[in-house]
């Protein structure tokens, strides 16, 4: 017992210091229950078979999918419409919607449904999305307290009644002490989460991304002010031909950026984005993205019996009004190194349409930027290429690394784009787990899978390498490797010290004081340990302690609950505060310096307040 209460200690200690990362704090305090014999390799390691931890690995898929199909960008646009341009009424509708969903739905599921969308809206409306993520994970346990299936504790200790031969909990018995919760929460969180603002400048400037994205790369090279559409049509000589038979680049120095073709199949998209190759045949109705001048641009399109798709009804110069696509195709810069071999040599025989399947569209030489008859331009050492490809290719070509440097991680790039035609399967996968986990069609741990390996399989990812990425492993291995402390904890007999000890102070000084013991002892402990564990705990000390005073056990067994289900002030006690660790950038000391003054001012409401629902 000794021994599991130092490493508890020093675990805490070394959270609440920072310098070292919290995965590997918890996995050195499983090392530590495991070299020194209190654990066997079986128990320490039971966390990571845990369901709540596969749960939260796959809800972190899923979530991905939310943001790769754009999902999260459509539902918080929506809902940013309430909130207008006010902080306050975005936190407001944050809290509020987390707590109303939390109600039905586990907290672990309502801040996998909620967190791509809150840090989109946070992005959209410039607020820090550090004062919106923590409060959502606390209104999603406070959400829980409203209804007998929003948290576990509350069915814990329902059991607990009825098993002892008392009348157990109805769906909405402690809705009003949600209600309590829910209002006190917002009285308290937005002033007490001002602080979360105050974060250092280095962890800002780390995540300031200096990699440009490809729409930021379309308006460096102004390529819409060079870039012209055109449609073909039956009677076009181009129908039925190659590229490399009509030789468009040689004969009218235009460059064919991209060609999309409309689908009739009912099963796949409605567009379909190419890029040209020498083989690519073109059709009926295609439309032709093409770079350069406007009269070279012209003649071809007259020639071969095109339409201008941007023309206006004046007969004026067409303006590009399209847009880009990146769901397939993508746009990176390249560096060409001083020992390149290409250098002197003319684009068109740089060998990268041949070797590497993309294209080069544009090159930056110092301040200049060249878009126009490109291929005749000779390569010079320092240039930066605008390359034109499919992703894939592009992250291939990033492997030359002795002549080029592609410019960021092309990979990470494409995971960025969002895929916005699998929205509306994202959404209904998305509805589908929520409905199969309100009405317990099958346990928790299964719907979420079924949904992480839907949304693959759906093509909400570009591959299966993008759905693995999204997973925040920080986090499921914290959690996983602190679950252990709590076995631990029970083993040695240290969580029965801590609890016994407290009631055995209280129990003569009346059931106010005894309430507040069982409350503090609760939250206390699930600061360490689970708060389902907890629950189990204490529900049965609580109960004992209502019978030796001669009281309704009801005030004291849902202290148990509320104690166990608002322990705030760390973010491994429960898993919604371990989800938004690494998406909001919190420390340890962040946790304690927003969610402790919350534990103990909802400690102090509850132990006058919870008599007042529930006399004694």
């Amino acid at each position: 017992m000794v021994i599991t209460f130092i490493i508890l200690i020093a675990t805490a200690s070394l959270f609440v210091w920072g310098k070292i990362r919290s995965d590997i704090v918890a996995l050195c305090s499983l090392l530590g229950l495991l070299l020194t014999g209190i654990l066997t390799p079986t128990e320490a390691l039971s966390g990571f078979s845990n369901p709540i931890v596969i749960m939260i690995a796959a809800l972190f898929i899923v979530g991905g999918a939310i943001f790769q199909t754009g999902l999260a960008a459509r539902v918080s646009k929506g809902l940013l419409r309430f909130a207008g341009n006010s902080d306050y009424k975005l936190f407001l509708l944050v809290v509020s919607v987390t707590a109303l969903i939390g109600s039905v739905l586990s907290n672990t599921g309502t801040v996998a449904l909620l967190m791509p969308i809150v840090v989109s809206m946070a992005t959209s409306s410039n607020m820090s999305v550090r004062r919106l993520l923590m409060p959502m994970a606390f209104a999603s346990s406070i959400g829980g307290m409203m209804t007998l299936i929003g948290t576990p504790p509350i069915l814990i200790v329902h059991n607990t009644l009825v098993e002892s031969g008392h009348r157990g909990f109805s769906f909405f018995t402690t809705l009003p002490v949600g209600i309590i919760l829910l209002f006190c929460g917002i009285l308290l969180l937005w002033p007490l989460s001002k602080t979360l603002d105050k974060k250092r400048k280095k962890d800002d400037d780390d995540q300031r991304s200096t990699v440009k994205s490809p729409k930021q790369l379309v308006t460096e090279y102004r390529l819409a002010e060079n870039m012209y559409r055109v449609e073909t049509n039956g009677k076009s000589p181009v129908v039925g031909k190659k590229l490399s038979e009509l030789d468009i680049t040689k004969q009218y120095a235009v460059t064919i950026a991209e060609i999309r073709r409309r689908s009739t199949s009912p099963f796949k998209k409605t567009v379909t984005q190419e890029l040209p190759e020498a083989g690519t045949v073109l059709g009926d109705n295609d439309v032709l993205y093409l770079i350069g001048d406007f009269v070279n641009v012209a003649r071809f399109a007259e020639e071969k019996g095109l339409k201008f798709i941007d023309q206006s009804s004046d007969d004026s110069m067409p303006t590009f009004s399209g847009k880009l696509k990146f769901d397939e195709i993508g746009m990176a810069e390249v560096v060409v190194l001083a020992n390149s071999n290409i250098i002197g040599h003319p684009v068109r025989e740089s060998g990268f349409r041949k070797n590497y399947n993309v294209n080069i569209i544009g090159i930056q030489r110092k301040t200049r930027y060249l878009v126009q008859n490109v291929k005749d331009e000779k390569i010079q050492s320092g240039d930066m290429l605008l390359v034109q490809g499919a992703w894939e290719d592009i992250d291939r070509l990033s492997r030359l690394q002795a002549e080029i440097v592609v410019i960021g991680q092309p990979s990470a790039e494409a995971s960025k784009v969002t895929l916005e035609d699998k929205a509306p399967v994202a959404g209904i996968i998305m509805g589908l787990m929520v409905v199969a986990m309100i009405f317990n069609f099958f346990p928790p741990v299964v719907a979420v899978l079924m949904a992480a390996v839907a949304m693959i399989l759906a093509g909400c990812f570009r591959s299966v390498r993008d759905a693995y990425r999204t997973i925040n492993w920080e986090s499921v291995i914290l959690f996983a490797a602190m679950m252990p402390l709590a076995t631990a904890m029970e083993k040695t007999g240290a969580s029965e010290l801590i609890s016994s000890g407290i009631v055995g102070s209280l129990g003569s000084r009346g059931p106010y004081l005894v309430l507040a013991g069982i409350y503090l002892g609760t939250s206390i402990l699930t600061m360490f340990i689970s708060n389902t564990a907890t629950a189990i705990l204490f529900a049965p000390i609580a109960l004992q302690a209502a019978v030796a005073l001669g009281v309704s056990p009801y005030p004291f067994l849902v202290a148990v609950a509320v104690a166990a289900s608002m322990c705030f002030a760390s973010p491994f006690s429960t898993p919604p505060n371990a989800m938004v660790v690494s998406a909001g950038r919190y420390s340890f000391v962040d946790y304690v310096r927003v969610g402790l003054p919350l534990q103990v001012f909802y400690m102090v409401i509850m132990v006058f307040a919870l008599p007042l629902v529930f006399p004694f």
